[in-house]
């Protein structure tokens, strides 16, 4: 039996963590009365009690919450971004290499991905690896995702009396700064990072992120056809993810981001013109399931031999 803390578990991505795992017989789920969770002391005592951690706090309360863990033998998953490019964190993304399950494994600290770099790293981190993406390319993403992507404020602008009033769709992010670019730089194996361009939809979960390239900046043998076929290769194990097995445009003429959600799926498509040399990269997943809750609950399988 493994003993489960989840300190933060009443934010959007603690309670789904708490859903998912429910009922199972290979956990107990540790917790505080509702009274007492802000409470530093008790919270320490649980920290430090509990076999894993799963942290789902503000970045600067989920660093306050590693330096309360003073037993060795606690091991940590942070869903916050305050760790994701820090030394000595594992990042929790199996499907990224073959070895990363193991890695994640064998690691006491584990940092849960950010939900726009999931798709993104996804994505990219196999054509760099493969040689058909310089690793200077100049990168656009772009990521459109439910608001319940903005936390509880969102959550709150867009479910709360004031509901009509929210925008259908707003782009952010335009001081070109997002916390997440150092992330998708550093694991899809860029050395320079892209431009980054999130967006709220008026939607409340699902992510679809896409990535347009030009054959002709790419290297001499990367087209469509190499692109999908490597994609297609990386993931043909994986549980989690797929790749749509259409090429072109006209095989789907929109997409859906909707559509896994509450799943911890992930959706890749390439699609291309070849007439102009131009070919988009998707990635379709719930940004509450493989952006977060689901990712969580991954990972902690593979730390108790559950996966």
């Amino acid at each position: 039996m493994t003993n489960v803390f989840i300190d933060g578990e009443q934010g959007t991505t603690g309670l789904q963590i708490h859903d998912r795992l429910r009922g199972r017989a290979d956990i107990t789920l540790m917790t505080l009365p509702v009274s007492q969770r802000k409470h530093t002391r008790l919270r320490a005592e649980m920290l430090n009690s509990c076999d894993i951690a799963i942290l789902c706090l503000p970045d600067e309360a989920a660093r306050e919450a590693v330096a309360m863990v003073k037993n060795p033998h606690v091991r940590v998953i942070d869903a916050s971004s305050a760790h994701r490019v820090t030394p000595g964190w594992t990042y929790g993304f199996p499907e990224m290499s073959a070895d990363q399950p193991d890695r994640i494994r064998a690691s006491t600290r584990i940092t849960n991905p950010g939900c726009y770099p999931t798709g993104a790293i996804g994505l990219l981190l196999p054509l760099v690896n493969a040689g058909l993406l310089p690793a200077d390319y100049p990168l656009s993403v772009h990521a459109v995702s439910g608001y319940s992507g903005g936390g509880r404020a969102a959550i709150a602008q867009y479910e709360g009396e004031q509901a009509d009033a929210a925008p259908a769709f707003q782009i952010y992010g335009l001081a070109l700064r997002h916390k997440h670019v150092p992330e998708m730089t550093r694991y899809a194996g860029l050395s320079v990072p892209p431009v980054f361009m999130p967006a709220y939809g008026g939607y409340r979960q699902g992510i679809v992120v896409s990535v347009p390239l030009q054959q002709r900046l790419l290297t001499k043998n990367a087209s469509a056809y190499a692109i999908h076929a490597c994609l297609t290769e990386h993931y043909r194990h994986s549980k989690h993810v797929r790749v749509l097995p259409g090429m072109t445009a006209g095989d789907a003429d929109r997409i859906n981001p909707e559509r896994l959600n509450g799943t911890n799926d992930m959706e890749l498509g390439v699609f291309a013109n070849p007439e102009n040399g131009q070919i988009l990269l998707t990635a379709v997943f719930d940004n509450l399931g493989k952006g977060a809750s689901g990712a969580a609950v991954q990972n902690l399988n593979l730390l108790i031999g559950a996966d």
